[in-house]
């Protein structure tokens, strides 16, 4: 796993550099987000480990995945291989859930793959909204079992199960057994599911 001070480094340039490309002030990003100024400030400086869900909201805002913001600004050059001793690995502060990007980072591509391993009772939530375009995501259960909440409905995953949905809805991950679940998070964009007044996440 990546130390905190790494992923923490990582995730300030890239939440700086997200930003400026957009021509947000701190300001005008904590309007979009419902996240404080000060605390995408401390974010920026590497002051502040931010949980799941203020990335979500940060993510969501800046128009990009939850995904993207652990990956490397994409480039042309950028090898489309990703060995798994390089791929980067964030532990959440706030559910101890930890999530690998599998997919090569930089390298250009329309699909997002996550690794996610979600500890005994803990509860993942995501509540961002619509987005003005449309995110698919799909959930691959490899071990274990999780409750699966997208919108109004409830789903309980067992091993080889596949959930599809969009994410312009309240999403709930929630492991209720004694033991780690582990699954795969497939993402990609879908221009026809798009929201409205909202951002990609």
């Amino acid at each position: 796993m990546d130390k905190p001070s790494d992923i923490n480094a990582h995730l300030a340039e890239r939440l700086r550099g997200l930003r400026s490309e957009r021509g947000l002030t701190l300001d005008a990003l904590a309007e979009r987000t419902g996240v404080s100024r000060s605390m995408i400030s401390l974010i920026e400086r590497q002051e502040s480990s931010p949980t799941a869900a203020v990335l979500d909201r940060l993510a969501a805002g800046l128009g990009v995945t939850l995904a993207s913001l652990f990956a490397d600004k994409a480039r042309d050059d950028a090898s489309p291989l990703a060995r798994r001793a390089d791929q980067r690995v964030w532990c959440d502060p706030a559910t101890g859930y930890v999530r690998r990007n599998l997919s090569a980072p930089g390298h250009p591509s329309p699909v997002e793959l996550v690794e996610v391993i979600l500890p005994p009772g803990a509860r993942v939530t995501y509540e961002t909204g619509p987005r003005s375009v449309g995110i698919g995501q799909q959930v691959w259960m490899i071990e274990g079992e999780i409750d699966l909440t997208a919108g109004p409905d409830t789903y309980r995953l067992a091993v080889g199960d596949c959930l599809s949905m969009h994410i312009d809805q309240l999403v709930v991950f929630h492991n209720p057994a004694a033991r780690p679940a582990r699954y795969l998070v497939a993402l990609a964009a879908d221009p026809a599911h798009a929201g409205i007044g909202g951002v990609q996440r």
